[in-house]
């Protein structure tokens, strides 16, 4: 009897919309960080949804508690550790990125960090390193629970 090969989301989105294969290294820091935005709100909001139907209201405020730039970069703070070079070189890029709007409510530091961090996870998603990038993610969840934040 033959196997099937699940297939992922992305080659689902792939193949209908005729996407072809991206070179994530040709993308400005600000375009991985865009991606990297999405890419990570999907993963909170799937982790939100998955403990349970509730009030959207209150998945909401859940959700916009990782997501803001402050709980981003005290992720990245722990995630660099576990950085090989590539993905350090690619974080750096994204944090030192001159963006078009200013951080609102946020310092200009967690700001900045907090677009490396989308940058590095959209640079992994493009690379299609869909592993390597919950590792991450998870790590940095993992920091914000040791540090009561969860």
């Amino acid at each position: 009897m033959e196997k099937s090969v699940e297939k992922g989301l992305d080659y689902y989105i792939e193949k209908m919309f005729n996407i072809e294969e991206m070179e994530a290294e040709t993308y400005s820091p600000l375009v991985l960080a865009y991606i990297g935005d999405c890419i990570y709100d999907l993963i909170i909001k799937s982790w939100i949804v998955s403990a349970g139907n509730r009030q959207v209201h209150k998945m909401h405020e859940d959700t916009s508690a990782y997501v803001q730039a402050s709980t981003q970069s005290l992720m990245m703070r722990k995630m660099q550790e576990h950085l090989t070079q590539e993905e350090h070189t690619v974080y750096r890029r994204g944090r030192n990125a001159k963006s078009v709007s200013p951080a609102k409510n946020q310092s200009i530091t967690d700001y900045r960090r907090a677009t490396g961090f989308e940058a590095l996870l959209g640079y992994l998603y493009l690379k299609k390193e869909y592993q390597r990038l919950t590792e991450l993610v998870k790590i940095g969840l993992d920091s914000l629970a040791e540090r009561g934040e969860d």
